[in-house]
């Protein structure tokens, strides 16, 4: 397989080689500053020239009918998603090694660029990279940073998934980023959506119709054709380019279970996973969210990873946040009658309920580090009405057990940006779409919540007023008070005990290796028989003092004097 991609604008030794699939059309041409220059067609609906154009050449695609669009797999654009896109370079000057850190060890902080600082870019985040190595954490999770509409928003509804968002700054900060990571031993993930195209700048429709499935809708858009090859090529390729051209550890791919392709063999995202692994010299950490509870992807030959990483565990979510707030309206109503027996599954197992659909699979011969357990994540604030965090929402002594729980149990503890001091500001659903887009997305955003007997929907934060984004920047003036100072003790705490006692651990820890022991009520005893001996949690959520299992080996941590205090929780090793 070539190294040159199908996709894009390629700056070659002959010129830059312009390619894009077109197949509703049947002629195209390349719209450069001098002039309109007719492209060959190639065979089965593609378009091709090389030319001169050197980087910073501003092009557009010309179609039939006059229409000039922006290359969607453009590297760089110059302003929005509506006007040319720009040929760009992708080398950069790395000065600083990769991590040699084993994915056991990951802790990963999720963030969301516009929102981490106050200036809300790369530049600005570079400076808090210090703050997250002095914690303890060594994968830096970044959410979407693909092109979208506007100069606002999740990233989820991007059009131009290869260019990354100038909102944020340029991709040579981008890359400046990731290199400075690298330098404080912060592995980095980017978060990619291949599940559907925005609303806005999405201009595929217009000359590439098979692009998408006519028979199908995601929640949010067109489903997208994988049994297409071109299509299958436009992802593959992105996920290497990133991985590639901005020195990535890995990718976090959202939503896998809308990446529908039943009539593929192999399927779209085994193709993807084996051609990284394959082509790509090192290790590379691919993570998923797939509400479908299935295990075909993970699944692990030894040490090795053929396929998928890890996989964000939304059962033990959404069992420990009905067991802090006792909310049960959604999602979590499936939750609510046992929310203590299905969080021990979930530790002792992985996965706790069969999925959406009753899909699932018993994941229990899985390793821990296969799980990414978190108890909070940009989804499950951000898709709030008014964007509360569990400081919010949850009894404070119980949500500090859980967070001890979370980040010594032996799975992949991941926490959302101002976890570590106990951050009290939203994180809300904003946008920056105009005219009746705009509209709609508000009067969307209402809809969605009206049948939620907690509160008025016309008291939803409307996503597109600008004070909505600003609302949910996280306050860095925090870490200098009193109670932030305190709850980032703790989290080092925790996370350096994590680090010197549990991760050695976790290596060599072979199938069914969790045990549930027998307890009250918001109480857990789990045993874990991992690779390097036996860690045990002890812990009780009620209000009540109670009697748990007696515990073997060394006690390392306790958060009260008592174990069986309420509430407390506290780790052994054997």
């Amino acid at each position: 397989m070539t190294d040159m991609p199908s996709w894009g604008a390629v700056p070659t030794p002959s010129g830059t080689r312009f390619r894009l699939w077109a197949p509703d059309a049947d002629a195209m041409s390349l719209s450069l500053p001098d002039g309109e220059h007719a492209m060959n067609a190639t065979g089965d609906g593609w378009f091709e020239l090389t030319t001169k154009a050197p980087e910073g050449t501003e092009y557009t695609y010309r179609l039939p009918d006059g229409h000039r669009v922006p290359d969607p797999a453009a590297r760089l654009q110059k302003g929005t998603v509506h006007g040319p896109s720009v040929v760009a370079s992708t080398s950069h000057d790395w000065q600083h090694d990769r991590p040699e850190k084993g994915w056991h060890e990951a802790v990963i902080y999720e963030c969301h660029i516009g929102t981490f600082t106050p200036e809300g870019t790369y530049k600005a985040a570079m400076d808090k990279l210090p703050h997250l190595a002095d914690l303890g954490i060594t994968v830096l999770e970044i959410m979407p940073v693909g092109q979208f509409g506007g100069d606002r928003g999740w990233g989820y509804d991007g059009v131009l998934p290869y260019a990354p968002h100038p909102a944020y700054g340029t991709p040579q900060e981008l890359r400046a980023l990731i290199d400075l990571a690298h330098a404080h031993g912060i592995m980095v993930l980017l978060d990619v959506v291949y599940n559907h195209f925005g609303p806005d700048g999405n201009y595929l429709h217009m000359y590439a119709s098979r692009f998408f499935d006519a028979d199908r809708q995601t929640p949010w858009g067109a489903g997208i054709d994988f049994a297409a090859a071109p299509v299958r090529r436009f992802f593959i390729e992105n996920a290497l380019y990133w991985i590639r051209a901005f020195n990535l550890d890995g990718l976090r791919l959202d939503a896998i279970d809308q990446v529908r392709d039943p009539a593929s063999d192999p399927e779209f995202l085994i193709e993807l996973a084996r051609e990284i692994r394959t082509t790509v010299d090192r290790p590379v950490h691919l993570t998923t969210e797939d509400n479908r509870n299935v295990t075909h992807l993970h699944e692990r030959d030894g040490p090795r990873t053929p396929l998928m990483t890890a996989e964000w565990n939304d059962d033990w979510h959404n069992a420990a946040h009905v067991l802090l707030t006792s909310e049960t309206e959604g999602y979590y109503d499936a939750y609510a009658d046992d929310p203590t027996g299905l969080l021990k599954r979930a530790m002792a197992q992985g996965f706790a309920t069969k999925g959406a659909g009753g899909k699932g699979t018993s994941s229990a011969h899985l390793p821990p580090d296969v799980f990414i357990n978190f108890l909070q994540d940009h989804d499950q604030v951000g898709n709030r009405a008014r964007g509360e965090r569990l400081t919010m929402l949850a009894n404070a002594q119980q949500l500090q057990v859980m967070q001890a729980i979370l980040l010594l149990s032996p799975h992949i503890p991941m926490v959302f940006m101002g976890d570590e001091w106990d951050e009290t500001n939203p994180f809300l659903f904003f946008a920056g779409f105009e005219g009746d887009l705009a509209r709609a997305v508000t009067e969307g955003r209402r809809r969605e919540f009206e049948h939620f007997g907690s509160f008025s929907s016309d008291n939803v934060p409307d996503p597109i007023d600008p004070q909505t984004f600003e609302r949910s920047r996280i306050d860095w003036s925090k870490t200098q008070t009193t109670p932030g100072r305190a709850a980032l003790s703790h989290f080092h705490e925790l996370l350096t005990l994590r680090r010197d006692r549990i991760v050695p651990m976790i290596p060599g820890t072979g199938p069914d290796c969790g045990r549930v022991l027998d307890a009250p009520d918001m109480c857990f005893a789990v045993d874990w028989h991992l690779g390097g001996g036996v860690l045990s949690l002890r812990a009780n959520l009620s209000d009540r003092e109670v009697d748990l299992p007696p515990a073997n080996g060394e006690r390392v941590y306790t958060s009260r004097d008592a174990p069986g205090a309420a509430p407390s929780a506290a780790f052994w090793i054997l």
